[in-house]
């Protein structure tokens, strides 16, 4: 899964017919600390996500089973709606050096 930034809506007129009835949504791609990563891509929707919520998305095959049994020809879809994110960062490295005494 990979997250990412709804940044806006697309509308397709003509699509294939699998995919009729659904959500497509333009996603910004993020790393862990929310800045932006890559280009933006298009992702079907499941969740009912939008503008501006953080998302995670995938990709392949997997990007079809939220809408089982139907099988549309989605190469990437929003999985879930992120709440919230906890970073755990390394502890920053102290000089433990002990001063040394001058004889």
């Amino acid at each position: 899964m990979y997250l990412g930034r709804v940044i806006g809506r697309v509308w397709a007129t003509i699509k294939n017919s699998s995919m009729q009835g659904q959500r497509m949504l333009l996603v910004q791609p993020l790393t862990p600390e929310l800045e932006n990563t890559g280009r933006r891509l298009v992702c079907m929707d499941c969740t009912g996500a939008g503008a501006g919520e953080i998302v995670y998305w995938v990709r392949g095959k997997e990007a079809s089973f939220p809408f089982l049994p139907a099988e549309p020809c989605a190469d990437t879809t929003i999985v879930g709606i992120v709440d919230t994110i906890h970073l755990k960062r390394p502890a920053p490295k102290h000089n433990n050096r002990k001063a040394k005494a001058k004889s």
